[in-house]
């Protein structure tokens, strides 16, 4: 027999924590809070350094806290991070989402920044460097040395990614990971390089893209892990390890390729990893690092509203590849985790469709996470793991966020 509406949207008779109340995902007010405490506190991956191979190129970042970067490698082969706005009047600087500043553009000479509006120009180091005719309107009162870019904080680090940080006064990267990255230290220490890059923007939110890249129990959604990972030696041992800030990794298992039909043996590894083993590790607020030998892939997720998130997807090889090496990672990464690959269609698929019934909000239901299996794969502990971070940087509980503010102790 069904429910009818009163007992369909009550609450769980389950601890706090161990279901979520569905408006976290979809209040204009909540998502407006979670940019400010969190994404504009945390450090976030904004791209690769391969992705900036030579002095002068550039990449344009949407960053998750509502802002627009720029990412330029300077003439001292530094890369830096900047707000894409101009100071004279605001305008974005840069439209473009790739290219280089070493050539002239229509509006500025070469090894510049030159905004289109007004010809306000400025180096790869923040500098502004010309102020079309300003003794003529300008006189003395307005002068380049004070009209440089506002620069965001940058450290390229953790197999070459570079990360960004809007808040001046956070920690360094390092001691804000709390031993997460450790783990996987081995299959980042060599150079390494994007061979693919996508993007999905999905109805959901990006902590739905968390909780399916942080949990298990779905792969009854794949049929490929099932044949390939579910029914072999080692699945059922995987064990969350939790990590301070809400970090988490899943212990890694060997899969086995060849039990799907038409799918040869991974006989290609990767640094730390022998062939097809399969390791992750997620980072708060929205960083996943998933290796299966032979190739890393990398998801960043930018929330766009409550219920809509961009989440991009780069494969990565390692720069020492013979070009028969890079071409075997190629066609394994787009095998599984391509566009039109054997599982990454189905997660999004599933994220969407969460993302489209709980956006319902009148009738969407307190959402479970209260699995305990001792930590093991299916445990759902990764999710109320992050969430217990999120309580701590809103100052809200996930199982109750109108309730009384509360303090991170509790």
């Amino acid at each position: 027999m069904g429910r009818n509406r009163s007992e369909w949207v009550s609450k769980p008779e389950l601890e706090a924590g161990m279901y979520v109340d569905p408006a976290i995902y979809t209040d204009p007010a909540i998502f407006a809070e979670e940019q400010e405490k969190i994404f504009d506190t945390t450090w976030v991956i904004a791209c690769h350094e391969s992705e900036l191979p030579e002095i002068y190129d550039f990449r344009t970042y949407q960053h998750p806290g509502g802002h627009n970067l720029i990412i330029v490698r300077d003439e001292n082969n530094e890369i830096n991070a900047f707000l894409n706005i101009c100071p004279h009047r605001g305008n974005l600087l840069i439209y473009e989402p790739a290219g280089s500043i070493k050539g002239a553009s229509p509006s500025g000479g070469p090894r510049r920044i030159t905004c289109l509006f007004h010809a306000w120009a400025f180096d790869a180091g923040g500098s502004c460097i010309d102020i079309p005719r300003a003794q003529d309107g300008y006189q003395d009162r307005v002068k380049p040395c004070d009209y440089a870019l506002r620069k965001v904080r940058v450290e390229v680090n953790y197999g070459g990614f570079v990360w960004v940080n809007m808040d001046e006064n956070a920690p360094v990267l390092k001691d804000t990971l709390g031993g997460a990255l450790d783990a996987i230290a081995d299959t980042l220490a060599e150079p390494l390089e994007v061979f693919h890059y996508h993007r999905a923007v999905i109805d959901g939110n990006f902590k739905m893209w968390h909780d399916t890249n942080s949990e298990f129990y779905h792969d009854y959604m794949h049929y490929h892990n099932r044949i390939t990972g579910m029914m072999q030696p080692g699945y059922w041992e995987r064990e969350y390890i939790a990590y301070e800030g809400g970090h988490a990794q899943v212990t890694d298992m060997q899969l086995k390729y060849d039990a799907f039909e038409g799918m040869d043996e991974r006989k290609l590894g990767w640094p730390g990893l022998d062939a097809g083993r399969w390791a992750l590790v997620d980072l708060f607020p929205g960083i996943s690092f998933n290796i299966r030998a032979p190739a890393m892939r990398l998801d960043t997720t930018i929330p766009l509203g409550p219920n809509k998130v961009l989440i991009e997807f780069r494969g990565l090889g390692l720069k020492s590849d013979t070009p028969e090496v890079r071409a075997e990672r190629i066609r394994d990464h787009n095998t599984i985790w391509g566009p039109f690959g054997r599982n990454l269609p189905e997660d999004l698929l599933g994220t969407t469709g969460q993302g489209v019934a709980l956006n319902d909000r009148t009738d969407a239901p307190y959402v479970l996470h209260a699995r305990e299996e001792g930590n093991k794969v299916h445990d759902e502990i990764g999710m109320r793991h992050y969430l217990a971070m999120w309580k701590e940087k809103m100052g809200r509980s996930p199982s109750d966020p109108y309730g009384n503010k509360v303090n991170a102790a509790e």
